[in-house]
């Protein structure tokens, strides 16, 4: 994989809609903008860092939540509402926000506080229910039982998937070659999803998936290892936005069409990475992104042969700069 340097679009914040009530509901345009593909070298491997942060909303979330959004704002809804650990529920909030639609966010206990605020700052209403998402995703679905009400969910939606695909169209303009591999953190797996949809559409079927989950929240391993869904009873991990009890149930069939390789990583060596990539590129970044770098910085053994890699730095939302400072005090000085 190369860059095509004619080709790269490059970040625009002038692209990103103007928070107001008058904003056109029906307006065709995207959210989300097209992010830059960052070149760099981590180990023997050229990476290309598909730089999702620095999405408006500050993770890819706002590309799939932005077009289902819109899907719905045709339509005529009067309120979005929504489950999440923290970066779902501030794309839907932001793009209620542009369209003119109130927003009903329920989140778990485990979202930071830092993230509440911010979700309260677009205007959205918040509600917190159940130690982990799928309590609050049970509490968003009985409001979503409202007339005239669109329930937004995380991960689960053809119409997310189609959004996310996004990522790979842009990439078949910012690389000459299709790349050797692709790594994707994954929690519910809705980015997942949307990459495999893409790589479909754009014909990269050879292009390998590095499915990267967090050691204690890993549902999608043992789920293609059995064939099918895999609960967990209770995940744990830093990486709060990949802390689901199940994968989207859609994944089993989406992965064996691609070769897809699960891949676990400790939130040790996912908070290294986040420490790593702000030292070197200044990019501030959350450990759920940190998930997708780790096996690059760790030189994970999955990864042996491999040459040329895009990797989806896919948010930089639920950390702080006191979060960065622990972290690097934690792994020292390299």
């Amino acid at each position: 994989m190369t860059l095509s340097t004619a080709a790269v679009n490059p970040y625009r914040a002038e692209t990103a809609p103007a928070f107001t009530a008058a904003a056109d509901a029906t307006c065709a345009a995207p959210l989300h903008i097209v992010t830059p593909l960052l070149q760099t070298r981590i180990g023997d491997i050229n990476v290309g860092l598909k730089l999702d942060n620095l999405q408006p909303a500050r993770s890819f979330k706002l590309r799939g939540i932005g077009h289902l959004c819109q899907h719905h704002a045709r339509r005529g809804v009067r309120r979005f509402v929504c489950s999440s650990a923290g970066n779902a529920g501030y794309a839907v909030a932001w793009a209620g926000r542009a369209l003119g639609i109130p927003v009903t966010v329920v989140i778990p206990e485990t979202t930071p506080a830092f993230m509440r605020a911010r979700i309260r700052a677009l205007g959205a209403e918040l509600r917190c229910e159940g130690s982990v998402w799928d309590e609050a995703n049970a509490a968003a679905l009985k409001l979503a039982e409202a007339p005239g009400t669109a329930f937004i969910p995380p991960f689960d939606d053809p119409l997310l998937w189609q959004g996310h695909a996004s990522l790979v169209d842009e990439l078949v303009l910012q690389c000459a070659t299709p790349p050797e591999a692709i790594l994707v953190a994954v929690g519910g797996g809705g980015l997942l999803l949307g990459v495999l949809e893409g790589l479909r559409r754009v014909g990269w079927q050879r292009t390998r998936v590095f499915a990267v989950e967090p050691e204690g929240s890993a549902s999608l391993a043992p789920s293609l290892a059995r064939g099918q869904i895999v609960e967990l009873s209770a995940p744990r991990s830093l990486a709060t936005s990949l802390c689901v009890k199940r994968i989207a149930p859609a994944l089993i069939a989406a992965c064996a069409e691609f070769e897809v390789v699960p891949v676990t990583v400790s939130d040790a060596d996912a908070t290294a990475a986040c420490v790593r990539l702000a030292e070197d590129h200044g990019q501030m970044i959350e450990p759920a992104c940190g998930t997708a770098l780790a096996p690059l910085y760790a030189k994970h053994p999955a990864l042996a042969g491999v040459r040329h890699a895009v990797a989806v730095v896919c948010g930089g939302q639920v950390v702080t700069l006191g979060d960065l400072a622990r972290w690097q005090g934690e792994h020292g000085a390299r």
